[in-house]
């Protein structure tokens, strides 16, 4: 069973770091496409944060440009998510997410491959003002 594992969360204090690091667990039979952090506050939906593409392409939401960078490495099946001057409002649980793919059946009981999504359960960040 293919399973992020999330790590690094924590109680820091506005102006802190902290670096966030996912690592799959479970056997994977297919790339990693997209890998990238997600979070979810209290009473909010969860947004993006960061994703990194295979060869290395970032995108980051406005919120956090300029103080956080993801990274990933390919041989590890790992990513991270290095973050910077911490504010309050980055308080959330964040999340890993990487797309890869599994072995389903078609109709005709045939294999083929499709596209899935795994996430992690999560780490609390919690920013102190």
């Amino acid at each position: 069973q293919v399973q992020p594992v999330e790590s690094g969360g924590g109680l820091v204090e506005a102006g802190g770091s902290l670096r966030l690091s996912c690592e799959v667990s479970g056997r994977l039979y297919f790339d990693i496409n997209d890998m990238g952090w997600y979070r979810q506050a209290p009473g909010q939906q969860r947004e993006s944060v960061a994703t990194i593409t295979k060869d290395g392409s970032t995108n980051y939401a406005d919120s956090v440009k300029g103080r956080f960078a993801i990274s990933r490495d390919n041989d590890k099946n790992m990513v991270f998510l290095e973050m910077n001057n911490l504010r309050a409002e980055d308080t959330a649980v964040y999340y890993c997410k990487i797309e890869s793919y599994e072995v389903d059946l078609d109709y005709d009981n045939r294999p083929f491959r499709k596209a899935k999504d795994y996430w992690g359960k999560g780490t609390l960040v919690t920013v102190s003002s």
